[in-house]
C-alpha cells in the first residue's frame, strides 16, 4: 500500500511537471546550460593536467638548460662529463629538439633527434623509429599524419625547409601513437645527424641535457650542486614541472568561470526566485491537495520529486553534452583559452579522464540547493490552513 501511495505520488508529480511543461523546459534549458559550462571547464582542465601528468612520468628527473640574458640558449656537450661526477648522478645525455613551424599547414611541430634517449610509451601504428644516425628518414606522430593528409602507410615523403633555405625530404618509416596525444600529435623523430643539419646546430652543442639520479631524495641536492658549479644553468626538475602544469591549468580554468559568471548569476537568481515563494497556481494547487486529504508529508514528496526530476535532468543532459563536446569535438569553446599557444598544434583527442570528486561536488552545488529551494517555499505553504493557502 505504501509503494501504490508513493507511486501515485511520483505519477501525479509527472502530470504536473508536463502542466507546466513551458516553463519547466525554461528552466532545465538554464539549468543544463549552467551544468554543461561548469563541467566542460572541469572536464577540460582536470584532463590536461592527467595528461601532462602522462607525459611526465617518465621524464627525466632533472632537465639542464643554458641560460644567456634570461633565454635558453644551446648547452655545450662537455659539461656532462662534469655533471657525471656529482655524487648521486647515475647518467646524463644530450638532448636535441625544438620547434618547426609548418606555414602550409599553420601548425608548430616538435622536432626530436633521436639518441640513445628513446621515447616511452609510444605505440608504431605502423613502421619503425629512425636509428640514430640514419639518414633522411622519419617517424611522425598520427596528427601530422592527418594534417599533411599522408597516408596511414609508410614510404611517403615528408619536406621540411632547413635553417640554410635548402628543403630536405625525410622517408616517412613510422607513424606513432603514445598514451597521450599531447606529446605525439605534433612530434616528429629524426636522427640526431639530421636534426643538426636542418636546424644548422654547431658541433659539440646540444639543446639541452638530461641527468638521471638514481634516488629521488637526493633529486633536489643534485641540483643545487649543478647550478652551484653552472651558474649559468638552469636545473629545471620534474616535479616543478608537474606543479606548473597544474597550477597554470587551475589558474586557466578559473579565469574561465570568472568570465562565465553571469550563467551563474542566472542559476542563482533561478534557485532564489524558487525559495522566495511559489506562483499563485503553485499556491492554490497545494491548497487544494490539503482539502482533500494529501498530508504535508506528501506534499513535501511532491515537490522533492519534482526538484529532483527537473535538477537531475538537467544535470545529467549537461554532463553528456560536455563530455561530448570535451572528449568528441575537441572542446572548441574552451580549449583556445585553457591551451594557450599549444592551439597551433595539429589537432588532438583528449583522453576521457574524469574526477569524480568534482561531479560529486559539483552536484553538492547545484542539484542540493535546487531541490532545497523548492521544498521549503513548499513546505510553509503546506503547513498553513488550507482555506488560506487557496484565498491567496
Amino acid at each position: 500500500m505504501a509503494l501504490e501511495k508513493h507511486r501515485n505520488i511520483l505519477d501525479y508529480t509527472l502530470q504536473a511537471l508536463l502542466r507546466r511543461k513551458f516553463k519547466n523546459i525554461g528552466i532545465i534549458l538554464v539549468f543544463t546550460f549552467v551544468i554543461f559550462m561548469l563541467s566542460s571547464i572541469l572536464f577540460l582542465s582536470y584532463s590536461l593536467r592527467q595528461e601532462a601528468h602522462l607525459i611526465l612520468q617518465d621524464s627525466p628527473e632533472i632537465v639542464v638548460q643554458k641560460m644567456r640574458a634570461g633565454r635558453h640558449e644551446l648547452i655545450p656537450i662537455n659539461l656532462e662529463k662534469d655533471i657525471r661526477k656529482i655524487p648521486g648522478v647515475s647518467s646524463t645525455e644530450p638532448r636535441y629538439w625544438g620547434y618547426y613551424y609548418d606555414s602550409g599547414a599553420k601548425a608548430n611541430y616538435t622536432i626530436l633527434g633521436i639518441g640513445t634517449a628513446i621515447l616511452k610509451n609510444n605505440r608504431l601504428l605502423n613502421g619503425r623509429m629512425p636509428l640514430p644516425h640514419e639518414k633522411n628518414v622519419a617517424a611522425i606522430g598520427r596528427g601530422i599524419a592527418d594534417v599533411r593528409i599522408i597516408k596511414k602507410d609508410i614510404g611517403s615523403t615528408l619536406y621540411l625547409q632547413a635553417a640554410d633555405g635548402r628543403w630536405m625530404n625525410f622517408n616517412i618509416i613510422g607513424i606513432f601513437e603514445s598514451d597521450s596525444e599531447i606529446i605525439t600529435s605534433d612530434l616528429i623523430i629524426i636522427s640526431e645527424d639530421d636534426f643538426k643539419i636542418l636546424n644548422n646546430m654547431p658541433e659539440g652543442m646540444a639543446t639541452d641535457l638530461i641527468v638521471h639520479v638514481s634516488n629521488e631524495t637526493e633529486i633536489p641536492t643534485v641540483a643545487k650542486k649543478v647550478k652551484e658549479q653552472f651558474p649559468d644553468s638552469r636545473p629545471i626538475l620534474r616535479d616543478e614541472i608537474i606543479r606548473t602544469y597544474d597550477a597554470v591549468f587551475g589558474w586557466r580554468s578559473g579565469l574561465i568561470i570568472t568570465l562565465f559568471t553571469g550563467a551563474l548569476i542566472a542559476f542563482i537568481i533561478l534557485a532564489w526566485d524558487k525559495a522566495t515563494g511559489l506562483s499563485a497556481e503553485e499556491k492554490q494547487e497545494i491548497g487544494i491537495l490539503k482539502a482533500i486529504g494529501w498530508e504535508t508529508s506528501d506534499v513535501l514528496e511532491m515537490k522533492f520529486w519534482e526538484g529532483l526530476v527537473i535538477s537531475l535532468t538537467s544535470f545529467i543532459s549537461g554532463l553528456i553534452l560536455a563530455y561530448v563536446h570535451i572528449f568528441f569535438l575537441g572542446a572548441s569553446l574552451f580549449a583556445p583559452a585553457l591551451k594557450g599557444w599549444s592551439v597551433i598544434y595539429p589537432d588532438f583527442k583528449l583522453t576521457p579522464f574524469i574526477d569524480f570528486y568534482q561531479i560529486a561536488t559539483l552536484t553538492a552545488i547545484t542539484i542540493v540547493p535546487y531541490i532545497a529551494s523548492t521544498i521549503i517555499p513548499s513546505w510553509k505553504a503546506s503547513i498553513t490552513d488550507p482555506d488560506t493557502v487557496m484565498r491567496g
